[in-house]
């Protein structure tokens, strides 16, 4: 049985352009975490193939983080991250309470059982601090006292606990780990460069690994935008009859926003990978017939979607409900009416026993489970089985957190079951399309990977609100753009900034499904923003940015700032 893995690689924008601050750090945290060991395991296993996605804006800010922390090595200038400069010493650790408390907080945001419980000195460390302070802004007077030493050890700690296992197994962070406590600035200098090696080495491991052959890279267009929505707000009916729009019915000049996102995406992409990429997976898995033409445009080649995506699309397309029930045609490759570009349709079933169950579960029976899954898939799908594939396509960052040793044992037996396993044949989107038939689908319903629908971003009254402010601030740009106070330099700035505004990132963060902390976070980033691109166009921006958008929940079962989804 064929099977196509894909593993997204995304994160949105952090970067304050015109302060050059990251007001986040979770660029550089995932790359030592997630995108290291995510390389170190199919280096371990030349026989697996698979597909890696990136976002454009992440390969971009990857760099950046690189060029800063080789300046800082080598000729002591701060970089543009807080938590990078405390670790590095770049900055002094305040002695406002207020300050020490951030620090604090900030060198909690992970898992707690997972990578905090784990390491006695680590967990002592957070402990000390909740005790004595207990956890109430009334008592924090007493973080005056604790020693800068202190937060030298929670920093270096909450550093190694971001290191994905490959990184762990480096003879300097092993010794870190022995040491455990009172790290010297030389001992924070040796992590500084193990994790400048890690970035460095994230865009070239990549790229030797799709020179041999072993993966295929793709892309999303530039910023992550939802290319639907940006076309046309009424892409979302089909899937959201009932839920309200924005107050403007359409996104200005949308089509000449995702053709600016593509191109750049591809020029970027082939800045890194010398190639241009076969496939796009659309933000979020978003697509529409539009958004298939925009693709055949550009000539790519295949792009996916979800498993509800195909549901509805095969309603509409007069598919046999003996076939749309038995879920035969989700395993196919489809082609769309004036179109070229291929389409698959993630099992979600699959794609979801790993993102989120199989973290509960023994490694051995998990991937026991995951087999015993696609040998049946094969039997149910019998003769048809040589022309099918299955696809499962996921978050290639955010899932792991949850799993011991981020996932190592499992992606690793996983793998090793793939390679070994005579009835699994892995496969890249390319390779189907060479290799297997395609079917009709002759209509889209409009939608995305959760439900099938846009919900996610668009039709609530909060969200409504985040894209009345973005199609506002599109009107202003097109106003300014097209006079002449502008200077080129200028423009291209203002419109860079616009992109950032459009990714899909900020609309989905707000809602009450979301933490209170994690909404703030991403509600003020996004505003912020937006402010930058009106100061970039030259214009005062308006008071409606002052005031939030959201205000997420208070319940602390939310999802946190670092896992908050598996695609």
């Amino acid at each position: 049985m064929k099977l196509a893995f894909c593993w997204h690689m995304h994160q949105p924008y952090y970067r304050d352009e015109l302060h050059g601050q990251y007001r986040l750090p979770w660029v550089y945290l995932h790359a030592m975490k997630d995108y290291s060991d995510m390389a170190w395991h199919l280096e371990q296993h030349p026989d697996m193939c698979l597909v890696v996605n990136f976002a454009p804006v992440l390969l971009e800010q990857l760099g950046d983080y690189a060029r800063q922390v080789d300046e800082f090595i080598q000729q002591g200038e701060p970089m543009n991250d807080r938590m990078l400069n405390l670790l590095a010493g770049a900055i002094p650790i305040p002695v406002d309470s207020e300050e020490r408390n951030k620090i604090i907080l900030d060198c909690q945001r992970c898992n707690v059982t997972t990578m905090i419980e784990p390491w006695p000195a680590f967990s002592a460390l957070v402990n000390y601090a909740d005790t004595l302070t207990q956890k109430s802004t009334t008592n924090l007077a007493a973080l005056g006292y604790f020693s800068q030493q202190y937060f030298y050890d929670l920093l270096t700690w909450y550093h190694l606990t971001w290191l994905g296992h490959g990184l762990k197994q480096d003879k300097r962070a092993q010794r870190l780990i022995e040491k455990a406590s009172n790290f010297t600035a030389e001992d924070r200098g040796e992590l500084l460069e193990l994790i400048q090696e890690c970035l460095h080495g994230i865009i070239p491991r990549y790229k030797a690994l799709s020179d041999s052959g072993q993966i295929e890279l793709s892309m999303t267009p530039w910023g992550h935008p939802i290319v639907p929505l940006l076309h046309d707000f009424n892409n979302m009916n089909c899937s959201q009859p009932d839920d309200p729009h924005p107050k403007e019915r359409t996104y200005p000049a949308g089509r000449e926003r995702t053709r600016w996102h593509m191109q750049h995406g591809i020029e970027l992409f082939e800045s890194c990978f010398d190639k241009k990429p076969q496939g796009v997976w659309l933000s979020e898995g978003g697509i529409s017939h539009d958004a298939l033409e925009l693709l055949n445009e550009f000539d790519i080649n295949w792009t996916a979607s979800g498993e509800s995506v195909w549901h509805s699309s095969a309603i509409l397309s007069d598919i046999s409900e003996e076939e749309i029930s038995s879920k035969h045609g989700l395993f196919r490759t489809y082609l769309h009416n004036h179109s070229d570009t291929h389409v698959f349709f993630r099992d979600d079933g699959l794609s979801d026993l790993i993102g989120f169950e199989y973290r509960n579960w023994a490694t051995e029976d998990a991937v026991a489970n995951f087999a015993m899954h696609i040998k049946n898939i094969s039997k149910f799908l019998g003769d048809n089985a040589d022309d099918c594939v299955i696809s499962v396509i996921m978050d290639g960052e955010n899932a792991w957190e949850y799993f011991p040793d981020n996932a190592f044992h499992f992606i690793d037996r996983l793998y090793h079951e793939i390679e070994s396993n005579e009835d699994i044949e892995p496969i890249t989107f390319s390779e189907a399309t060479k290799t297997l038939p395609s079917t009709q689908l002759d209509k889209i319903c409009a939608g995305s990977w959760v439900y099938g629908t846009f919900s996610t971003w668009i039709g609530s009254k909060e969200k409504n609100r985040a894209w009345d402010l973005l199609v506002e601030a599109k009107r202003c740009y097109d106003h300014a753009i097209s006079g002449p106070s502008l200077s080129e330099e200028d423009a291209a700035l203002a419109t860079r900034q616009l992109a950032i505004c459009e990714g899909s990132d900020w609309f989905w963060w707000f809602g009450d499904y979301n933490s209170a902390e994690s909404v703030r976070d991403f509600d003020k980033l996004y505003r912020r923003q937006l402010r930058m691109l009106y100061q970039l166009l030259g214009l005062l921006p308006p008071t409606s940015l002052d005031i939030p958008i959201s205000r997420g929940s208070s319940d602390s079962q939310a999802e946190s700032g670092t896992m908050r989804r598996n695609i």
